[in-house]
This record gives C-alpha cells, sequence and structure tokens, in this order.
C-alpha cells in the first residue's frame, strides 16, 4: 500500500512539475511576481514601517508622562527618624509611595517640528519604496526582453543550422556522384560543424538570461521558465519628444525626486528642533505620595496600623519647572551648525538627482530619434541580405560560387537578423522607458 502511495505521489509530482514547466509568464506577471517576493525590496519596506512609527510615537509624545513609584527602605544603626527628623540608633523600615504627572508646557517648538520632520521622513521613505519597485519592475523588464532576444538568436542559429545541414547533404550526394572533389565535403562539414557551435552558445546564453530573471523573481524550486513568446510590435511612426517636456513630467510625479525632496524638507525643520534647544523650557507637573512608617507609633508605643498611615500622610503637590539653558559646552549650538549642514547636502543631493534624472532623459531621447531611424535602415539591410542570401545559395547549388562565399553571404544574413532583433528591443525598452518617465502605467504598481 505504501509503495502505491509513493508511486502516486511521484506521478503527481512529476505532472505538477510539468504543468509548472510549461506555464508562460507574461511580463506583467513576471513583475507582479518579483514584487510580492523580492526580500530585498522587503527591507525598504520595513524601513519604511519603522520610520511610519517613529512618526506616530512622535505625535504620543506631546501627551502628559505618567510615572508611579513604589520603595521599601530598611535602616540600620544611626538613622534619621522620617517621622521626627531627628537621628536615632535603631532599626527601622519604611515604604513610600508616589503618581507625578508632568507635561511640557513649552520647548521652543522641539516637539512640534519633530513631528514635521518625522512625518516628512516616513513620506520619504514611502516614496523610496516605490522606487525600488520600479527599479525591480525595469531589471525585470530587461531580463525579459534578454530572453526574448536569445530565443530569437537561438531560432536564428537553428535556420542557419538548417541550411548548413541541407548544404553538407547535397555536397554530400555531389561527391558520391563525383561532380565535387572530397575538400568541398570538408568544408561543408567545417560550416556545419560551426553552426552546431553557434546553436549551443545561443542556447547557453538563454539559459544563462533565463537564470538572471528567476533570480530577479526570486523564483524557487526551478531552473527553468518559458516567457510569453510574442515579439514587441515596434512603431516607426517620428514622434518628436524633447528632453525638457519629458523632464518637467517626469520631476511631477518621480519617487526618487519627490523623496529627496521630503527629505530636504525634514532637514530644515530638524534645524528649528535644534534651534529649539536654545530657548528655556517650561514644563507643569503634579502629583500624589503617601507611604508607611515603622517609627510612626501611637500614644501607647504601637506602630499605626499601613492602612491608616496611607491615608494620613498623603500628601499632593503642584508645581512649574522652568529651565534656561546658560552654558553646555556650546553643544546646542554646535548641533545647530550640524543640522543646517545636514540640510545644504539634502538640498544638494536634491539638486544631484535633478541633474542625473535630466541626464538620463537626455540620454533615452537621443536614442529614442536614433532607434527609429536605425529600425528602419535594420529593416531594409535585412531584406537585402535575406535576398542577396538567398541567390547566392541557388548560385552555389549549381556550382558557380564556392562554400567561403556562401558562408560570408549566410553569415552577413544571420548578422543582419541579429542587429534587426537588438534594435527592436532596445526600441521597445526605450519606449517602455519614456513613457515611464512621461507618467504613462508601463507597469500596475501602486505606493505602498
Amino acid at each position: 500500500m505504501n509503495k502505491k502511495i509513493k508511486i502516486t505521489t511521484l506521478l503527481l509530482c512529476s505532472i505538477w512539475a510539468s504543468v509548472f514547466a510549461q506555464e508562460r509568464w507574461t511580463l506583467d506577471e513576471c513583475v507582479a511576481y518579483a514584487l510580492e517576493h523580492n526580500l530585498q525590496l522587503n527591507d525598504f519596506k520595513y524601513t519604511n514601517q519603522s520610520n511610519k512609527e517613529t512618526y506616530r510615537q512622535s505625535v504620543r509624545n506631546l501627551l502628559p508622562s505618567v510615572n508611579a513609584s513604589s520603595s521599601y527602605l530598611v535602616n540600620y544603626g544611626r538613622a534619621e527618624d522620617p517621622n521626627t527628623g531627628t537621628f536615632v540608633n535603631q532599626d527601622f523600615y519604611s515604604n513610600n509611595y508616589s503618581l507625578e504627572s508632568s507635561i511640557d508646557l513649552f520647548q521652543g517648538f522641539q516637539k512640534i517640528n519633530a513631528i514635521k520632520a518625522s512625518k516628512l521622513l516616513f513620506k520619504a521613505t514611502e516614496e523610496e519604496v516605490l522606487q525600488q519597485k520600479y527599479l525591480l519592475a525595469f531589471r525585470v523588464m530587461q531580463a525579459f526582453y534578454d530572453i526574448q532576444f536569445f530565443e530569437g538568436l537561438v531560432e536564428i542559429s537553428k535556420e542557419q543550422l538548417t541550411v548548413s545541414q541541407t548544404n553538407y547533404n547535397l555536397v554530400e550526394k555531389q561527391v558520391e556522384l563525383g561532380l565535387k572533389a572530397g575538400a568541398d565535403l570538408y568544408e561543408a562539414e567545417s560550416l556545419l560543424l560551426t553552426d552546431k557551435l553557434n546553436v549551443t552558445q545561443s542556447a547557453n546564453q538563454l539559459a544563462s538570461a533565463k537564470l538572471t530573471l528567476i533570480q530577479e523573481m526570486n523564483l524557487e524550486n526551478t531552473s527553468e521558465i518559458e516567457i510569453a513568446k510574442e515579439l514587441p510590435e515596434v512603431g516607426v511612426a517620428e514622434i518628436e519628444m524633447k528632453s525638457d517636456s519629458v523632464y518637467t513630467e517626469a520631476r511631477e510625479f518621480l519617487p526618487l525626486i519627490k523623496a529627496q525632496e521630503f527629505r530636504a524638507k525634514a532637514a530644515k525643520k530638524q534645524v528649528a528642533v535644534s534651534r529649539g534647544r536654545l530657548y528655556p523650557s517650561l514644563s507643569f507637573f503634579a502629583g500624589i505620595g503617601t507611604g508607611y512608617f515603622e517609627t510612626t507609633r501611637d500614644t501607647l508605643g504601637k506602630t499605626l496600623p499601613f492602612r491608616q498611615q496611607f491615608r494620613d500622610n498623603t500628601s499632593q503637590y503642584i508645581g512649574v519647572n522652568l529651565s534656561v539653558p546658560i552654558s553646555n559646552g556650546w553643544s546646542a549650538r554646535s548641533q545647530v551648525k550640524q543640522s543646517k549642514i545636514e540640510k545644504l547636502r539634502a538640498e544638494n543631493n536634491l539638486k544631484t538627482q535633478e541633474q542625473e534624472l535630466f541626464q538620463t532623459i537626455q540620454q533615452l531621447v537621443q536614442d529614442y530619434n536614433s532607434l527609429l531611424v536605425e529600425l528602419v535602415q535594420s529593416n531594409q539591410k535585412m531584406e537585402a541580405q535575406n535576398l542577396a542570401f538567398t541567390i547566392a545559395q541557388k548560385r552555389y547549388e549549381k556550382g558557380l560560387i564556392n562554400a567561403l562565399e556562401l558562408f560570408t553571404a549566410k553569415n552577413l544574413y544571420a548578422s543582419a537578423q541579429n542587429e534587426n532583433l537588438q534594435v527592436k528591443l532596445r526600441s521597445e525598452i526605450n519606449k517602455s522607458t519614456l513613457d515611464f518617465y512621461r507618467g504613462l502605467p508601463v507597469f500596475n504598481i501602486t505606493a505602498p
């Protein structure tokens, strides 16, 4: 019975593995899976959750503080009698109980500014989580299109191998009939082996590209993945794009820029927090206390019971505390200077991010315009090389050219196919990237 169960389990696992292996992933599915399972992204989420709690606590810091305390004290030898205030040579014990509450009335607006700063930092990490999602999506997209490229390269290599195999078979028959010399067969075999090696190398590159996508997605328990076969339809209509207009659109929504803006504003609030330490602080406090003393006795010399002492010894108090900073080793003013430097650093980082964004968009727009021309020329080149190869193949079959000339024509056609495939995929990645910077919904990603 156990053997049957094991066999059934193995069959079910095999069927499941076969179904999983045959599943074809679309780009959107790959991105969605990666966003859900990427471990590095989780680290940014944890940072955001930590900043959220820091912000909430900064708000709770406005609430009054309440503290209760209790003590048990045993005195030996000469000690002050807490009941009479005189010193006696007697061993005795006492209990003290107190409840105190205090609230800050003024601290140079430190807490208010700290709330604003922590809220801005929380928003900054929210944007950084979103930015990491976009970066992950772009890495997945690049790996996805790399697989499409190498799949196309494998198909091209197999087509070339089929041609070489056909030519080898033809030459072999011609040698058997005495129409060609044995050296021609060696040349055909050399070309055949070269194309077999190209197929193997392309397959290895494809396997490496699949592994990259699997790792980006954090896809476990598999070393194989199948993606949708459709190559993107790349348009060649000349749509004029300008760097300035794309940058203006990207500047308004890009999470990386918004995060740095929040950090710059938070740094400004931190300066205000540091300045608040230079001002006097005022707090209000109130409390209640009581105690039990072994030395508190009645007229008969008996220690009064705990309940009576607890009631009779109760006292209440209220007060205000004013603290004026006079000299603290210049540390408060030094902290203000440090905060100002951090503010300048944050503002400089924002300008740096804006500059890098503009330069990136400049390069993308230039590539976009170049690729439009390259795509037209690449299509024309591939058609011309295809025609040239077709003619060379017919001439080779009639014995008008040798194997080396045919090999050259075949390689030129394969190279043209390769270049055309590269241009198509580069155009698609470039277009998707520019669409993203223009604020178009390239990925189905929402803010955390």
